[in-house]
C-alpha cells in the first residue's frame, strides 16, 4: 500500500454535502486511509510527495447505475433516435453476441471513462446472459481489479422472454432456477461486506417488464439472507408504467411495495414517473435513487423530480447508465446535466453546482451504504481526484473552482487516487495501456453488428428516423 503526501493543494473539497471548502490543504495518505489533513504543512516522512500547487481537490465520485458492455454500441444509427422500448428490442439483437471477451474490453473501456472523468466507486448492472454464456460476471469482475476501480457488480438477470409477455426475445433471458442459483454462487464468491472493499455484489432482476413477480420476491430474499443490496430500473419511461398497471393492476412503485423491494438496502435506476406521496415512501423508507439525466434526455424518457426528492429526504446520486443510451461514461458531464435539467423543469436557482456535486459523492456513497467514501475526512477511504486548474475550461473560472468543475464544462482528472494507490497521474493511466484497449474494442464492436446482421438481416447501418 501507498505512503503518500499531497501537498499545497490550491483549493479542495471536503464534504460537498456540507459545501466544506479548505485552501492550501494538505493530505497524508497511508495505506488506504486519509490519515491527516491540514491547511498547513504536514511534517511526515511519506514515501510519495505530490505538490498539487495550482490543482483543485475533491473526493472520487460515485456512480450508481451504468451497463459497460454497452460501450460497444455507441451512436448505432438504427436506433439513435428511439424510445426506450423500441431502442431495447433491436439492441437486443445485438447483445446476443456478447461473450467473456466483449464484457472484459468494454468494461475497461467504460472504467477508463469514468476514472478520467473523476469516478471512484463504480457500481454496473450487468444483465444480459445469452445462451447462458459463461464467465461474463466474472469478465467485468477482472477488469475492475485491473483497472482498480473500487465496484459494486450487480447480478442482473431476465426471467420474462417475449413468449411470457416480457419484451426481451426468449434468447437472452435464463430460467429463474439458474439466475437464483448463479446469483447465490456470486455472492458467496466475490462479495465482500468489509469496511473499504473493493468488491460488492448487488442482487439485481432487470426491470418491470423482463422479470416475473416470483423472480422480484426470490431476488428480495435471497439479497435479503446474505445481507447484499437489491437495484432494479423503475419507473423510467409512460411505457413502462402502462405496462405495470396492464400486467399488475399497479403503478410501478406500488408493484415494488407488492414484491417487498422497498427499503435501506433497495436503489432505483431513474424514477421519473413518481407522484408525490411516492416520493414521499421513498423518503421515508429510505429507498435510494440513480438519477440518470442524459440517458433520459437522449431517450426523451422525461425528468425525473429529483428537486422534490431531495427537498423530502430521499437518497438521490448519479448514474451514466449504459454507454449505448447515453453514449458516454463521463461523471462530471452527468453533474452538469443533472444540475442544467432540474433548472429547466423548476427554475434558474433550482438546482447549485454544489448539490450535483454532492449528489455524485456524498449521495453515491449514501446509495451504496458506504460511509467510507464520498468525503474527504481523516479516517475514511483515500479515494481523491484532482484537476489541475490550467485547464482551457477553468480559464476565467478560478472564482469557484469547484463550482465551475460542473458549470465550465467536462474535463478529466489530473490525478486520480482510488484506495490509496494512484491510479492516474498527470491525466494518464498508470497501468493501462489505452490505446490498445480502445482498438481491440472498436474491433469487437464492429465483428458484434455484422454478427448480428447476418443473423437477424437487420440493418443497424441503417440511421431510421422517429
Amino acid at each position: 500500500m501507498s505512503d503518500i503526501l499531497l501537498k499545497n493543494i490550491h483549493t479542495m473539497g471536503l464534504d460537498l454535502g456540507e459545501r466544506k471548502k479548505m485552501k492550501n490543504a494538505h493530505i497524508h495518505i497511508q495505506d488506504n486511509l486519509i490519515m491527516e489533513i491540514s491547511p498547513y504543512p504536514l511534517e511526515v516522512e511519506a514515501e510519495h510527495i505530490l505538490d498539487c500547487s495550482g490543482m483543485v481537490v475533491m473526493p472520487g465520485m460515485v456512480n450508481t447505475h451504468h451497463h459497460m458492455y454497452q460501450t460497444m454500441q455507441r451512436a448505432v444509427p438504427l436506433v439513435q433516435n428511439s424510445k426506450l422500448f423500441h431502442w431495447l428490442t433491436n439492441l437486443y439483437e445485438i447483445w446476443t453476441e456478447v461473450d467473456a471477451e466483449i464484457v472484459h474490453t468494454s468494461a475497461k473501456i467504460a472504467m477508463a471513462e469514468l476514472m478520467l472523468t473523476g469516478c471512484t466507486t463504480a457500481s454496473d448492472q450487468f444483465y444480459v446472459f445469452p445462451r447462458n454464456e459463461k464467465g461474463l460476471l466474472e469478465a467485468e469482475i477482472k477488469a475492475a481489479d485491473q483497472m482498480g476501480i473500487r465496484f459494486h457488480p450487480c447480478r442482473g438477470s431476465m426471467s420474462r422472454g417475449k413468449s411470457n409477455g416480457g419484451l426481451p426475445p426468449d434468447h437472452v433471458v435464463q430460467s429463474e432456477k439458474d439466475i437464483l442459483r448463479d446469483s447465490e454462487v456470486a455472492i458467496r464468491k466475490f462479495h465482500d461486506p468489509d469496511p473499504l472493499s473493493m468488491r460488492r455484489i448487488v442482487i439485481s432482476p432487470c426491470s418491470p417488464f423482463s422479470v416475473t413477480s416470483e423472480l422480484m420476491r426470490s431476488s428480495a430474499e435471497l439479497a435479503r439472507k446474505y445481507g447484499v443490496q437489491l437495484h432494479t430500473h423503475l419507473a423510467e419511461t409512460k411505457d413502462e408504467e402502462d405496462f405495470c398497471v396492464d400486467m399488475h393492476c399497479l403503478r410501478p412503485f406500488d408493484y415494488m411495495k407488492e414484491v417487498d423491494w422497498v427499503g435501506e438496502d433497495v436503489w432505483f435506476a431513474h424514477s421519473i414517473y413518481m407522484n408525490d406521496k411516492e416520493i414521499r415512501e421513498m423518503a421515508k423508507t429510505g429507498t435510494g435513487m440513480s438519477h440518470c439525466p442524459t440517458s433520459n434526455m437522449r431517450l426523451g424518457s422525461g425528468i425525473a423530480p429529483i428537486r422534490k426528492m431531495l427537498d423530502e429526504g430521499v437518497k438521490v446520486s448519479l448514474g451514466v447508465d449504459g454507454s449505448a443510451s447515453n453514449d458516454s461514461s463521463n461523471m462530471i458531464n452527468e453533474a452538469r446535466m443533472a444540475m442544467m435539467l432540474q433548472r429547466v423543469k423548476y427554475g434558474e436557482d433550482a438546482f447549485t453546482p454544489y448539490e450535483a456535486l454532492a449528489c455524485a459523492t456524498t449521495g453515491g456513497a449514501r446509495v451504496l451504504e458506504r460511509d467510507d467514501v464520498g468525503i474527504i475526512e481523516e479516517g475514511r477511504g483515500a479515494d481523491i481526484i484532482g484537476f489541475r486548474l490550467d485547464q482551457l475550461p477553468f480559464a476565467g473560472g478560478l472564482h469557484d473552482p469547484l463550482a465551475s468543475l460542473v458549470l465550465c464544462g467536462p474535463m478529466n482528472v489530473d490525478l486520480n487516487i482510488i484506495n490509496g494507490e494512484p491510479q492516474i497521474m498527470d491525466g494518464r493511466f498508470l497501468n493501462l495501456d489505452l490505446r490498445d484497449t480502445i482498438d481491440k474494442q472498436n474491433l469487437l464492436a464492429a465483428e458484434m453488428v455484422e454478427k448480428a446482421s447476418e443473423r437477424t438481416g437487420i440493418d443497424f447501418m441503417s440511421l431510421e428516423l422517429g
